[in-house]
């Protein structure tokens, strides 16, 4: 049995050829080789094949009995081959029902998700998104193998091996109730320090460095609840007394729904840089580039 990795696959376009002219010298000239090219590696496949292959007649190169049982299968994996070889790199979102894997907070869910998905409803309706939450070693390996796809926010162990691409930067505020004793006026950072306050715990993340340096600046002030995530704050702020620091985004995505309002923070904070992050095996990828280029359409400052 003849092993495929012994087999010059140049010899298969030969052999096809081959049977296809039954001449050397136009398959010579196809290929843009030379005649004693061709009639060298006619007898390499006769040697590696162990048969005559074509006899010469009056008619020409005639295949022999085995070489006609060998040319379909031949000649379906070489226009096979050719085709794998020849793929589109092109991505059609209007007709793809690719689910793509997108690593964001909550927060990026509330800012990102709405606009993102009624343009996928108009320009790519079988398009689906899944989002995730992976922190650490797990995110790296995830996108290493593909399983998730792009990844959203400040994500510094993100490094070696990545690509990342800044959409804006983020800026914090106090949110509170549109009728709330600190909505107008004045608001100090001793008005702050003296309101209670909602904390979102939100570790390794932009938020997480704020509430970092409000430690760091001193400031202490009346906590009354503490949560693990932004999604729920909206409806907390809007029906009682409690302020809360958020991103500037989520304030712009929800003051108007909630009747809330958004102050300036009394205390300054570095910006945040807000990144889109790929692995590198999938720079090139139709679908990955497509993505990405249309968050980066949409979202970038």
């Amino acid at each position: 049995m003849e092993k495929l990795a012994n087999i010059d696959l140049n010899l298969l376009v030969v052999f096809d050829l081959l049977y296809q002219e039954q001449n050397t010298q136009r398959v010579a000239l196809r290929l843009g080789i030379t005649q004693p090219a061709v009639s060298h590696a006619l007898k390499r496949l006769r040697h590696l094949l162990e048969d005559e292959l074509f006899e010469r007649t009056s008619q020409g190169l005639q295949p022999t009995p085995r070489a006609s049982r060998l040319h379909p299968g031949i000649a379906d994996a070489l226009v096979r081959m050719n085709d794998t070889l020849n793929l589109c790199d092109d991505f059609n979102p209007a007709k793809s029902d690719r689910t793509f894997h997108l690593n964001m907070t909550d927060i990026g869910e509330i800012v990102f998700l709405p606009r993102l998905l009624q343009h996928l409803s108009q320009h790519a309706p079988d398009v689906s998104l899944n989002t995730v939450r992976s922190h650490h070693n797990d995110l790296k390996h995830e996108m290493e193998e593909g399983e998730i796809d792009l990844a959203v926010g400040l994500i510094p162990q993100l490094g070696a091996g990545f690509y990342q691409q800044r959409l804006f930067v983020q800026r914090y505020v106090c949110l509170m109730r549109a009728d709330h004793p600190l909505a107008s006026g004045d608001f100090s950072l001793e008005d702050f320090r003296a309101a209670h306050h909602a904390v979102v715990v939100a570790q390794g993340t932009g938020h997480g460095i704020i509430e970092e340096q409000l430690a760091h600046a001193g400031v202490v002030r009346p906590v009354r609840l503490t949560l693990p995530h932004f999604a729920a704050v909206p409806y907390i702020v809007s029906s009682s007394d409690l302020i809360v620091t958020v991103t500037k985004k989520l304030a712009e995505a929800t003051c108007q729904r909630f009747g809330l309002i958004a102050r300036e923070h009394p205390l300054a904070f570095p910006e945040i840089p807000i990144n889109l992050f790929w692995h590198r095996r999938f720079h090139q990828d139709p679908g990955n580039r497509w993505l990405r280029g249309l968050m980066f359409e949409m979202f970038s400052e």
